[in-house]
């Protein structure tokens, strides 16, 4: 008996098994402390837009609210128009993606597949601009809008928006529109399809995964900007999201009104945790596309 417990206890696959669970185990503690890592600013700014002004205030802090309200989510809507805000940007966000990809696409297999004459300078230039960061060129841009006089115009926000989305998007669609066959084109071309006719009718619904991912970054990106909304837009009925959660201001000049800023966060937020799970299925496949040949 001695000699059979010893032969199982010194048996190799048992010591693989074992290391083998060991590792599966420090990866899902790994797993579940990233997470947490991640999504604790969330739960905090969810779970603060719940609590009563008591437990906000409260000291030592009080981590899960003691009793639920929702009353900063309707003073949010009923001090400020809110509803409003959030109309803005979704506007702004919506016209300057759609922009960015309309110009964006052409563009993007002009660079893949026609190989215009300067065709890498222009390459060259659009990854510069892409690598280049946006805050460098408020200077320029306010010079500009102040020159057009597009203050307090919607155009103030698009233009920008889209101009600085614009080097991404032709730089992801281009690399999709390397990764399709040449033989869809020379098929198209013998059946009597012009240029811009394939790229509407046959490349693009084939490239909807990009479309879908580039189209997402750059809403995130118009949705969530501050700096330029702050600016160019000082109407009170015009602001986005970003700048209207910013300036929210409690009932006395030194009252920092925690709950609904809270609560702004959350709704601002809650558009775009939709957007990303309604297209989750696109996003995986457009991060994926092109990861293996074959």
């Amino acid at each position: 008996m001695t000699v059979i417990r010893e032969e199982i206890s010194t048996n190799p696959q048992n010591t693989t098994k074992t290391k083998k669970s060991a590792k599966q185990i420090l990866l899902w503690i790994a797993i579940a402390f990233v997470v947490i890592f991640c999504l604790a600013p969330v739960m905090w700014q969810l779970l603060t837009s719940f609590k009563v002004n008591e437990d906000i205030s409260r000291v030592p802090t009080v981590y899960f609210p003691t009793r639920f309200t929702l009353s900063h989510y309707i003073e949010l809507f009923v001090r400020r128009p809110f509803l409003r805000y959030i109309l803005n940007s979704a506007f702004v966000s919506i016209i300057s993606t759609a922009l960015a990809l309309v110009i964006g696409a052409p563009a993007a297999y002009a660079l893949a597949r026609l190989r215009p004459w300067g065709g890498r300078v222009i390459l060259a230039s659009v990854l510069i601009v892409t690598l280049f960061p946006g805050i460098l060129l408020f200077l320029g841009l306010l010079e500009i809008i102040q020159a057009l006089r597009l203050g307090n115009n919607y155009l103030a926000l698009i233009i920008p928006y889209t101009a600085i989305n614009l080097p991404l998007t032709i730089l992801v669609l281009r690399s999709f529109f390397q990764q399709l066959p040449k033989d869809l084109e020379d098929s198209a071309r013998v059946d009597g399809y012009s240029t811009w006719q394939m790229l509407v009718q046959i490349l693009l619904p084939m490239t909807v995964p990009a479309l879908v991912t580039t189209g997402i970054l750059t809403f995130i990106f118009a949705w969530n900007e501050f700096i330029f909304a702050l600016t160019f837009i000082t109407r009170e009925e015009m602001k986005t999201i970003p700048v209207a959660a910013a300036q929210l201001s409690g009932a006395t000049t030194f009252e920092i009104p925690y709950g609904p800023i809270a609560a702004a966060t959350v709704v601002g937020t809650f558009p775009l945790v939709l957007l990303v799970l309604f297209f989750q299925r696109k996003i995986v496949q457009g991060l994926t596309a092109g990861a293996v040949k074959g």
